[in-house]
């Protein structure tokens, strides 16, 4: 075809050089214009082949292959080989130059074989995640090391193609910069053995809710990779820590919680020890018409003055003998409550404690669990059950810490 072409510029009365000159110009122009067709027919023809596929297959990873843009990708390579073999005869007069165009057409090659396997590993990473058993999974990172590794042998391919060199002269370079690359992928190194050890510890999952006030994180992990955690916030800020930091630094996951049949409620009430005291009959008979504690406060009346009457107990003061207190009987009022509530889960621990007293006054803790563990409807029912037991205080004769009455009591004292 050469010839042909060659004779036709010659028997236009062109000079042989000219001629020779026009005659590669052409075949280039054409072996191009060529690969062009090719590679249009060739995409055209993957599409359908793609398409029919992902049509008549249940499984959606021919989908995400379409998605990621595998066809296109794949129908480069036959143009691409085309050129290579037709480039050098058709610069068979410009040896330097078809030298030229091969290695540039070999590091294209090169250059898209890696961009044709990390977009293979995307359609392999999103096809995963909707895969039920990999859902909070970090695959991202997994596939972030195979890109590493593909990244490492392409560079050492085109490194190869370019120099003219072989791969142990490019691998014996790297062995002398190794400090330098082992300080460049620093991160990346130790993302990638956290993201190890969070997999087989099963640390953290893409969806568990983490608190880490290092980094003022307190949201759900919606993505592990290989070199931070997003954490998307409550506020819906998004928090990136690096993957490593699991590992070396303390965090707080809240799975347990969600995965248990409650969420915890720890909450103390602080009560003025100045207002804790002994039930005289008087107030006893008010809180007999407490409906929820009137069954105890009758029992341990008549256990109290039995035993007393027993022991001769002088109860003209009453301090003598056995007594009830307002701050027990409180502490049973809130116990009685708390066994009651229909949102509170009584298969697990239900328990009203005091504490050590405070300069602040004694704690009455509430520990129980609530059966919602949705943020929003948990403070809602921990507000509305400390809202009655705030409100049901004084029926006891009991008081709440508060500074600024505690402060006015003391200045009223030294005066």
């Amino acid at each position: 075809m050469k010839d042909l072409i060659r004779e036709l510029f010659e028997g236009l009365g062109l000079g042989k050089k000219v001629a020779e000159d026009l005659e590669t110009i052409t075949f280039i122009i054409l072996i191009s214009v060529f690969a062009c067709v090719l590679w249009l027919i060739i995409r055209r023809i993957l599409r359908l082949v793609f398409s029919r596929i992902s049509r008549k297959t249940k499984s959606k990873f021919d989908d995400y292959l379409i998605i990621n843009k595998i066809p296109e990708i794949l129908s480069y390579y036959p143009s691409l080989f085309f050129l290579i073999g037709f480039l050098s005869p058709a610069l068979e007069s410009f040896p330097t130059l078809a030298e030229l165009g091969e290695t540039l057409l070999n590091v294209l090659v090169a250059f898209l074989s890696i961009v044709l396997v990390r977009r293979l590993l995307n359609a392999i990473k999103d096809f995963l995640k909707t895969l039920k058993n990999f859902k909070d999974k970090p695959i991202d990172s997994y596939i972030q090391v195979f890109m590493i590794f593909v990244w490492f042998v392409g560079i050492m391919f085109i490194f190869s193609i370019l120099s003219g060199k072989d791969i142990g002269s490019f691998l014996a370079t790297l062995g002398a910069l190794s400090a330098v690359i082992l300080l460049i992928f620093k991160d990346s190194i130790l993302g990638f053995v956290a993201s190890i050890q969070v997999t087989i510890n099963d640390t953290v999952r893409i969806g568990d809710w983490i608190t880490m006030n290092s980094y003022n994180a307190d949201g759900d992990v919606i993505e592990i990779n290989l070199s931070t955690v997003k954490v998307q916030n409550f506020d819906n800020t998004i928090t990136s820590i690096p993957t490593y930091k699991l590992v070396s630094d303390s965090f707080v996951n809240w799975r347990g919680m969600s995965d248990s049949g409650g969420r915890r409620i720890k909450r103390a009430l602080l009560i003025r020890v100045s207002s804790i005291h002994f039930v005289d009959d008087l107030h006893l008979e008010r809180l007999l018409k407490i409906e929820r504690i009137a069954p105890y406060i009758s029992q341990r009346k008549n256990e109290i003055e039995e035993e007393n009457k027993v022991k001769g107990s002088n109860k003209s003061l009453l301090l003598n003998g056995r007594n009830m207190t307002n701050f027990g009987l409180f502490r049973r009022y809130t116990l009685a409550y708390l066994q009651n509530h229909p949102e509170i889960n009584s298969d697990l621990t239900v328990m009203v404690r005091q504490l050590a007293p405070t300069p602040e006054g004694v704690p009455l803790e509430v520990y129980v669990f609530l059966k919602d563990k949705v943020w929003v409807n948990y403070e809602r029912i921990m507000s509305d059950i400390f809202d009655h037991l705030l409100a049901a205080i004084p029926f006891f004769e009991l008081q709440c810490f508060e500074y600024t009455s505690y402060t006015n009591s003391t200045e009223k004292l030294k005066q």
